[in-house]
């Protein structure tokens, strides 16, 4: 059993600020850090962290971030062999504007990531086979999660979709999806409309249903996710935490998940793992460096 991720690699500039500047403001901000990040990455380090064994493939650039991720990649115990390095862009990067109550404003540039490319993916596509789950996002070239979708019908693989950043997407591709992960923006994205309650929320996830999609979980941020499928419509509590920083939070939860569904746990049970895990991790800073590892994620569980 294995998680393939096919995604993003980003190095996060973070600038932790009270709130964030308006149009034309400049104002002091409190500390600087850089992270490594990435919505590929994140949910890659979530997934090996709560034991899976993950497979990471993309592209970064032949810069200090490229190798500070080849780095990385090495000490979680990845190997790197399928990160592509180029010199054609450099490593995708993000400016973040932490505010102190930990919500975020980002602007991010892919970079390196557009250099993966479809034929880079059907080079590989014997990685998709060996899965047992494959997940990816959007920060990549739009025709990668298209042709990815197509690779996991063809292989009957479980396929993990995180529609973000919000597009919208062909038939064929929500079919392919055992899950399909947004927030409420990105799924009021996916089905054309502006969602703003619950009973919107649920209404546009029946939509998916009929399109094909066996699972949709809106996360609904401090509130947690909501879980429509043939089954169940259910709402799974977030965790009462202070957050810090919720930069990769989503990306925690999405890459627990698929560990979760790699280890055979149906999809609610997963869910309620992953809450754990999206908890734990909020409250540090960064989004790869406070990635929970299994025994928090377990202690919390057993109550202890």
């Amino acid at each position: 059993m294995s998680v393939l991720v096919v995604g993003s690699f980003v190095t996060d500039l973070v600038a932790l600020c009270e709130r964030a500047p308006e149009a034309g403001e400049t104002l002091h901000g409190k500390e600087f850090n850089i992270y490594l990040g990435g919505k590929g990455a994140n949910q890659a380090v979530a997934a090996k962290r709560m034991g899976a064994d993950v497979t990471m493939v993309g592209c970064v650039g032949n810069d200090i971030f490229g190798d500070d991720f080849v780095k990385t990649f090495t000490e979680e115990g990845f190997d790197t062999q399928y990160i592509k390095r180029t010199s054609n862009a450099r490593t995708g990067c993000s400016l973040v504007t932490l505010e102190t109550n930990g919500q975020n404003r980002i602007c991010m540039t892919p970079g390196a990531n557009l250099e993966f490319t479809t034929d880079d993916l059907y080079a590989l596509e014997s990685l998709v086979e060996k899965a047992n789950i494959v997940v990816t996002q959007c920060e990549m070239r739009p025709e990668i999660v298209d042709e990815l979708a197509k690779l996991c019908t063809k292989h009957n693989k479980k396929f993990v979709l995180n529609p973000a950043p919000a597009r919208t997407f062909k038939g064929e591709t929500l079919a392919a999806c055992y899950v399909i992960s947004p927030n409420e923006t990105e799924l009021g994205v996916i089905v054309g409309r502006t969602l703003n309650t619950d009973e919107e929320f649920v209404s546009a996830a029946k939509e998916l249903l009929t399109k094909g999609v066996k699972n949709v979980i809106v996360t609904l941020g401090s509130r947690g996710s909501l879980l429509v499928n043939a089954d169940t419509t259910q709402i799974v509590p977030a965790m009462k935490v202070k957050a810090v920083d919720t930069v990769g939070a989503g990306d925690s939860f999405t890459g627990s998940l698929a560990a979760f569904l790699d280890e055979g746990k149906d999809v609610l049970s997963a869910m309620k793992l992953s809450t754990i895990v999206g908890g734990l991790q909020v409250q540090k800073h960064g989004a790869i460096p406070s990635m929970p590892y299994r025994a928090e994620v377990d202690k919390v569980a057993n109550g202890k």
